[in-house]
C-alpha cells in the first residue's frame, strides 16, 4: 500500500489484498442510479506473474466490486461475470493440477471462492484449454465450462453485461 493512501482506503466487501480497496472521496458524479442494472462481464486474460500470489486479475474484479458496492450499488443490482482465457487459465487451476506445475499452492482458490459467495459467476474458455491440452478436469470446480470466450462474452453482452478489459 502506498503510504499516502494508508487510512484512506475502505473496503466494502473484499479485503484480501490491500489494492482492493476503495479511496474515500467526495465525489458526486455518475454515483449510483436506481433505475440502472449493473452488469459488468470482465475479461481476464494476463498470466500467472507470481504463482505464490493471487493474480492481478482477480484483484481487479475484487477492486471493481469493492467500488460498484462503495458507490452506493445494492448487491442485489449488481452483477459480475469473469470470462478467463488465454494464459490466465493457468490460475485458475485445481490445486493438484497447480502445484503440479508451480510448485506451490494454488492463491487464487480461496479468492475465487470468496466471489463466489457473493454471486460472481467465472467462466473458462473450453477451445483455450483443448488448444494448450489442459484437461477440463484441471480446472478448478468453482469455475464454469464455457464453449468459447468469444461466444461467453458475446452471449453476455446480448444480456446486458458491459464489457471490462482489466488485463495488463
Amino acid at each position: 500500500m502506498p503510504k499516502h493512501l494508508e487510512g484512506k482506503m475502505t473496503y466494502p466487501v473484499f479485503d484480501f489484498n490491500p489494492m482492493v480497496g476503495v479511496v474515500k472521496t467526495k465525489a458526486k458524479a455518475l454515483n449510483y442510479n436506481k433505475d440502472l442494472e449493473y452488469k459488468i462481464a470482465i475479461d481476464v486474460t494476463d498470466k500467472v506473474s507470481d504463482s505464490t500470489q493471487v493474480m492481478s486479475t482477480l484483484n481487479e474484479v475484487a477492486r471493481t466490486y469493492n467500488l460498484n458496492i462503495a458507490n452506493g450499488v445494492p448487491k442485489k443490482k449488481l452483477k459480475v461475470a469473469v470470462v478467463i482465457h488465454g494464459s490466465a487459465i493457468q490460475g485458475i487451476l485445481n490445486d493438484d493440477a497447480y502445484q503440479a506445475k508451480f510448485g506451490v499452492p494454488n492463491p487464487n482458490i480461496a479468492v475465487i471462492k470468496e466471489m463466489k459467495k457473493e454471486g460472481i459467476e467465472f467462466y473458462v474458455c473450453a477451445q483455450v484449454l483443448a488448444f494448450r491440452q489442459v484437461p477440463e478436469e484441471n480446472v478448478m470446480k468453482d469455475v464454469d465450462l464455457a464453449i468459447s470466450a468469444k461466444t461467453a462474452l458475446i452471449t453476455l453482452d446480448q444480456m446486458g453485461y458491459t464489457y471490462m478489459n482489466v488485463n495488463n
